[in-house]
Parts: C-alpha cells; structure tokens; sequence
C-alpha cells in the first residue's frame, strides 16, 4: 500500500463560537454562523485539512443548540474552484487505491455532516463555484446567486464520473434528471441566471448584496421556529427512501411532536391576540 496521511480530525468543542478555525474563517453572530473560505488568491480551492475541518465543524453544528443558521460564502468574489490542483489532486496521482477510497469517503462525509446538521444551510454564491465547491453549494439547503456565478461540476472534463459526493443524488431533486444530467455528463459551467431559472439557485442578487441577502435569509430563519426548520430539515432528507405512503406516516409523527413545543402554543396566544408571534425554537 502506497503512502497515505493519517485522516485528519479537529477537535471542536463547543460553543462553537468559541472556536477558531485553521483552514477558513468563522463568524457568528446572533443565531447565525457564517463559514468563509478564505483563500482568495486561488479562488478558495480545497486542501485535504478544509476538507477534513470542515466535516467536524458541520458534525459539531448539530450539537450547538446556539446556532440555528449557517452561512457559507467564498473571499474575494469567488466561491470555491474546487479541490486544489496541487495539494490535492496531483498527489492523487501516486495513491493506491484504499488511499484513493480513503479521500473520496472522507469528502462524502462531509457532505453527509451537512445534511445531518439540523440548522438550515445557506450558501452564498459569486464567481466560481466549480467542482467541490458546486458539491458544497448543491449540499445546502438553500443559494443565493448572483449573475457573475459560474456553476459546473467538472469531474467528467478531467476524466472522473459525475457521480461524486452524492451529485447522482441531490442535483437531480434540484433541478430535475434531464437537467442534473447534462451537467453531469459534460461538466458545463452553468450561468447565474441559468442556475436561477433552473431552481439551483433560490434567488439572483447583485454581487455587493450576495452577502447581505444569504445573512438576512439565514437571520430570518434564525427568528422562526427553529425546532420546527429542523424537523422539516431531517424530514426532507429522511423521505428520499421512503414510499409517499411511508412519508406521509413519517410527516403525521415529526408535526405531532412540533405541536407538543411552546413555539405552536406561541404561534396559536399571538395569533388569538393579533400580535406576531416571538419564536424561542423549542
């Protein structure tokens, strides 16, 4: 067996406010915590370490009851172009295959880690959003995009499957199989304004505004019922294997534990009294 790293773990303790990151950024303010990769100068590529780091930062998100929102956005006009060409794939290059089986299990945990985190995800999108990076913004729940935002999942123009981090999955439920499709096969870089027509993206802002929209999205979330956002969260992804019948059985069980929270009596007193209801997510 050829050379392989170690996987790498981070220790994140919670509050994870209190935490500072070794490969991105991290703010959180209010209820929301925004996560910024921060290496602009090459248009926020992935390293082994991001990777690995922010798979535990999602993974420790489920367990901070603090933050009900994350925000994930790219420095410097860009999102993310992806895995790094020489940190990352060129030593691909020279592993065996369980080192190979090692990275790409490792990059689908994360995935995993943001689907399993209950806060609603919101990706901010401008510039290049290519490769892992489409993986990232595909893996939230919810992107806001701008004109200048360039789409593509690249895996099939340097000679790899689409079927990468859970892409054959998720995008198809985005935007369709026909659509999901012609971006797998050819790796095609798809415009903002196709992205939004698409469905891919939730909304289309200018660029100076991409920020500030996806934080108003997240903080409103953050002011609604938020045991009830994470319900609807987990409910979304626990129903792609169930039968309609199944999830309607499964929906009727998750709503009647969120009429048992004080965030539905709330919503009912301030109804009654024609105020709006203050939520507390609980």
């Amino acid at each position: 067996m050829a050379d392989v790293a170690p996987q790498e773990t981070y220790a994140i303790t919670l509050p994870v406010r209190d935490y500072t990151p070794q490969h991105f950024l991290l703010d959180v303010a209010g209820k929301t915590a925004t996560i910024t990769l921060n290496r602009p100068d090459r248009k926020n590529p992935l390293t082994f370490q991001s990777y690995a780091e922010l798979r535990d930062l999602f993974r420790a998100l489920q367990f901070d009851e603090a933050v009900k929102t994350v925000v994930v956005t790219g420095a410097g006009g860009n999102f993310c172009s992806g895995g790094d060409v020489f940190e990352i794939i060129e030593p691909l290059l020279s592993r065996d295959m369980p080192g190979l089986l090692q990275f790409t299990t490792m990059t689908g945990e994360l995935v995993k880690a943001m689907r399993a985190c209950p806060q609603p995800i919101v990706a901010a999108i401008d510039g290049v959003c290519v490769g892992a990076g489409a993986i990232i913004a595909m893996a939230s729940d919810l992107r806001v995009g701008t004109k200048k935002a360039k789409v593509a999942f690249l895996f099939n123009r340097v000679g790899l499957a689409g079927c990468d981090m859970g892409a054959c999955a998720i995008l198809p439920r985005i935007i369709g199989h026909g659509r999901a499709s012609e971006l797998l096969y050819t790796g095609r870089v798809m415009s903002g304004e196709e992205a939004e027509r698409w469905g891919f993206f939730n909304r289309l802002v200018d660029s100076d505004a991409v920020l500030s929209e996806a934080r108003a999205l997240a903080d409103s979330l953050s002011a609604g019922p938020t045991f009830a956002n994470s319900m609807t969260k987990r409910m979304m992804h626990m129903e792609w294997d169930m039968s309609v019948d199944q999830a309607i059985e499964a929906e009727a069980l998750a709503q009647a534990v969120c009429m048992k929270t004080e965030d539905y009596r709330r919503a009912f007193e301030a109804f009654a009294a024609k105020q709006t209801p203050v939520f507390q997510g609980n």
